[in-house]
């Protein structure tokens, strides 16, 4: 199967990092921003409000109410706007949309270097590169065109690319707003190569979760839609040809602000994609295993998917039980503006405790709402290095039954660090994660497509960690670097055991002089 041969090919190894080294060309770096010139442009009213649930209620699942508390309050903003009422500019669709996407993608922070300043945004990305880009659809939005808009964060404004009832040509659904989220992989693979493929299904997995998240604290519902013809999405979005469409993600919700009205003519505005960069350079295996994770067709999952492909089974008395979550009133709003990936940890003799732990593995947990995601293909692996009451080792976490497993004894940061490429902060961290994923299982469901999905996975459940970490106190970093085989054979996976696809740490960080809010 492609997939196999793409994920062989660009494992790490001692002997590839010798015999390849790769030097960034700098002066043909891609353009972190994508604009369409030549559209208009609608803006987000600045600042909006901070939704004010806990971040760790959120993570929980429980849904806020900041934009409206009831459906009866929307409906009274309704009729607010028809009749240009006091409250018509308060929830309308331009307002709705700018806090969805100021706690989902927009820009949080700057970093001054002595050679450059570049962003930080909300949505985190491999090498802060961000291949991910937000188009979406709306219909019925109070005071807002419906049409196909393109998320400008450098602005925070929205392109309009046409306008018109489009949501149904993307997903029949009922759904006011569907989001289109779509990689630029030119914009990875200049620094990361052939590997760049997966760490742009990464950051989709992690913006995925952005938008869910602050949907939810914002009273709204996500659905994650894997199950779509390529090509049919790329028109209807009218993509250039160096984005492709990755993922879609319906939003409903009594809190979006939404009115009745006859559908208006489709009009198509398009624009003119910029050019990120003097020069594309082609790479012929990510082409390849993209064509083959396509769908020419939409397809239809088996019903007994969930028991042909078998799940894990863990002897439920035995290993460590974890201890109930905590709580905190760290609100969303502020955990999200102020997630960072850490530069590095303190190491030394700082602790996280073991409530810490077990809330941050209960946030990874909780359902993923895709057609995708009837059941899981990520299992964690624990590198423990400084967590009071429990001892240093490794451990695989069931989440089933909320236990941890021991499965290696004794110190792990020479390890952890080793195996995360030689990376000190794998190892100075509390606790360093390995996510291993089942892509025999998911394949045999899914077809090639499911190679995507196990990456979706992975970065919905680190999005979901920075998250808790953050609202604990605590900071965390993705790693996307690591000696893959090395790490099966240190932690004895058998091939159909699943497969590394992503490191993550978690511990206190070291300042960051570069940053400024």
């Amino acid at each position: 199967m492609e997939w196999r041969e793409y994920h062989e090919f660009t494992k790490h190894t001692v002997e590839k990092l010798r015999r390849a080294p790769h030097y960034l060309d700098w002066a043909n770096m891609p353009n972190p921003y994508r604009h369409y010139e030549g559209v208009p442009l609608l803006d987000l009213p600045a600042d909006p409000p901070a939704p004010q649930i806990s971040a760790l209620e959120v993570l929980e699942g429980k849904l806020g109410n900041t934009f409206a508390k009831d459906a009866t309050q929307n409906a009274g903003a309704r009729d607010a706007a028809k009749d240009g009422g006091e409250n018509a500019g308060e929830k309308n669709g331009a307002a709705f949309l700018s806090q969805l996407m100021f706690y989902s993608a927009s820009i949080s922070a700057t970093k001054r270097t002595a050679a450059s300043t570049y962003a930080l945004r909300v949505n985190p990305s491999s090498g802060n590169l961000h291949p991910t880009e937000f188009h979406f659809c709306t219909r019925g939005l109070v005071d807002w065109p419906d049409g196909l808009y393109h998320y400008r964060p450098s602005s925070h404004m929205a392109e309009q690319r046409a306008i018109g009832d489009l949501v149904l040509k993307l997903t029949d659904t009922a759904a006011p707003l569907v989001f289109v989220l779509t990689s630029i992989v030119w914009r990875e693979a200049w620094k990361y190569c052939d590997r760049a493929y997966r760490y742009c299904l990464h950051d989709i997995g992690h913006a995925w979760q952005a938008l869910a998240l602050a949907g939810r604290a914002m009273g709204c519902e996500t659905f994650a839609i894997g199950n779509f013809v390529d090509d049919e999405i790329s028109a209807r979005c009218l993509l250039n040809e160096d984005e492709w469409p990755i993922l879609i993600i319906t939003l409903q919700g009594p809190s979006i602000p939404v009115v009745s009205r006859e559908p208006s003519k489709t009009v198509l505005y398009r624009g003119e994609a910029n050019q990120l960069s003097d020069e594309r350079i082609a790479y012929p295996r990510i082409e390849k295993i993209h064509a083959a994770t396509k769908l020419l067709t939409a397809t239809r999952v088996p019903s007994d998917s969930a028991s042909c492909a078998g799940r894990l089974k863990t002897n439920a008395s035995g290993g460590i039980g974890l201890p109930p979550q905590l709580s905190t009133s760290n609100g969303f709003g502020d955990v999200v503006r102020t997630r960072r990936s850490a530069l590095d940890f303190r190491g030394g003799e700082e602790f996280m405790s073991l409530p810490q732990l077990s809330t941050i593995l209960s946030s990874t947990a909780r359902p993923l709402f895709a057609d995708f995601a009837t059941q899981r293909f990520v299992q964690l692996y624990l590198y423990v290095h400084r967590v009071h009451g429990l001892a240093a080792g490794a451990y695989r976490y069931w989440p089933e039954h909320a236990r941890l497993e021991q499965i290696k004894v004794g110190d792990q940061l020479l390890v952890a660090a080793a195996l995360s490429l030689g990376q000190d902060l794998a190892g100075n961290s509390c606790v360093t994660f390995s996510m291993i994923g089942n892509f025999e299982r998911a394949t045999q469901i899914y077809g090639e497509r499911g190679y995507r999905y196990v990456h979706f996975e992975a970065g919905a459940i680190g999005q979901r960690m920075y998250l808790a970490a953050e609202a604990l106190g605590l900071r965390a970093t993705g790693i996307g670097a690591f000696f893959d085989d090395e790490v099966h054979r240190y932690l004895n996976l058998a091939p159909e055991q699943g497969q590394v696809v992503y490191h993550f740490a978690v511990g206190y960080p070291v300042p960051d002089p570069r940053l400024e809010a």
